[in-house]
């Protein structure tokens, strides 16, 4: 009969350290080769598990049983000293690369229920993929559970996960891995309903007496119904006349979506550069670019004389053809390929942005929307997309402290 060629090694117990250094000590002795290696920890409990085979090289010729034998019995006391339990796997066959197509699914939920996880799950299975591994990026304010997976046809998975999404009340996203994942280097948000609560243009009708009128012509575009631009110049004209000092009052009483800021600052600290691109008003978004130090902003202008609102714009519309145009040009000036750009948005006017995007997210927004944008987030927290990315809630709040630190006087 021939030698087993792997050894499989799992320790499982409470967790505390110098569990990984003790194990790997006892297996160091051995002439073994480490091939793969993890450690998760769940409400405090440790699983490590170790693959290991012989190195031929060291010892030609012994037996791969024996010295997993000898193995077996120097873990089994070692972990009689942890306290710790343990069980052993022995395989056949030459210890393979993990598939080419690794693709990430992210789930997001508020909260997230076993049976909306094990529905995601099933849909990996159906698909005939495996899960390489389950990993939690996030427990506030929204769970977030990141899988690694092997052996799926992408486009099959994303239409598959998505209804299974909407059953569940959850949003998943599907992304394919690599370098280009975290590589990325640019975003571009919309701003109205996106970036900040509420639509400028009926915070400003509020202030004319038309905010019913104009906010149902907003609706109609946002769904798609009505051309942006055709739109955008009704609503303004019904502004003819109003004061200036309204647009003022409406810029510093801007609200910023819950973790704006938080996302920004995060992003910024990873290297990118941030965008804003509006349907909305260079007037308001101006202020928008110097809060938050944003880096790039195209938006339209309203045209004001002798301190009122003509109730006509000036310069060429940001459409939603003009939004795209911006994120090519954002792109170009700052030296990122489109595959390595990000763009958010909630309305209709948005979706040739989100897919020229490398990853086009559609944030709480309108249901054409979210079906023609690669993903969807439907919380209202707008720094979750950073877990779409990788990054973990202990990431964004290690950086946090660090940063404090620094900027903290000196004694």
């Amino acid at each position: 009969m021939n030698d087993h060629t792997t050894l499989l090694v799992t320790v499982t117990g409470r967790d505390r350290p110098g569990v990984s250094a003790r194990l790997l000590s006892t297996l160091s002795v051995f002439p073994v080769i480490l091939v793969d290696l993890e450690q998760v920890v769940v409400g405090g409990r440790l699983v490590l598990s170790a693959l290991v085979t012989v190195d031929e090289s060291v010892a030609p010729g012994v037996s791969h049983d024996r010295v997993f034998t000898e193995i077996r019995s120097a873990v089994d006391k070692t972990c009689i000293d942890l306290d710790m339990d343990v069980e052993f796997s022995n395989g056949n066959g030459r210890v393979t690369a993990a598939s080419a197509e690794q693709l990430h699914v992210t789930v997001l939920a508020d909260p997230l229920r076993p049976g909306a996880l094990g529905a995601i799950a099933s849909c990996v299975a159906r698909a005939g993929a495996n899960i390489e591994r389950i990993e939690r990026l996030a427990s506030y304010p929204v769970t977030s559970i990141e899988l690694d997976i092997s052996g799926a046809d992408p486009e099959r998975l994303r239409g598959d996960l998505s209804m299974e999404a909407a059953t569940q009340s959850i949003d998943v996203a599907l992304q394919t891995s690599g370098l280009h994942r975290r590589g990325k280097h640019l975003i571009v948000m919309d701003v109205d309903s996106t970036l900040i609560q509420g639509e400028v243009i009926e915070l400003l009708a509020e202030h004319a007496g038309c905010a019913e009128e104009v906010a149902r012509v907003t609706e109609e575009a946002m769904r798609g119904e009505l051309d942006f631009e055709d739109s955008l110049r009704r609503r303004v004209a019904l502004l003819k006349g109003l004061d200036a000092s309204a647009v003022d009052e409406v810029r510093e009483k801007l609200v910023l979506a819950p973790g704006a800021r938080t996302l920004v600052r995060t992003l910024k600290r990873l290297g990118y550069e941030c965008a804003i691109v509006s349907g909305g008003f260079a007037q308001v978004t101006d202020a928008l670019v110097e809060r938050l130090e944003i880096d790039y902003s195209m938006a339209n202008t309203l045209e004001i004389v002798d301190g009122k609102l003509t109730g006509q714009l000036v310069g060429p519309i940001v459409d939603r053809q003009g939004k795209a145009e911006a994120l090519r040009r954002f792109a170009g000036e700052a030296g990122v390929p489109l595959n390595q750009t990000v763009a958010i948005g909630d309305g209709a006017n948005d979706l040739d942005m989100l897919q020229t995007a490398g990853l086009g997210v559609a944030f709480n927004a309108k249901p054409v929307v979210r079906e023609q944008a690669d993903t969807s987030v439907s919380v209202p927290y707008l720094d979750t997309i950073v877990y779409l990315l990788g990054v973990s809630r202990e990431e964004v709040e290690a950086a946090d402290r660090e940063a404090d630190t620094e900027e903290a006087p000196a004694d």
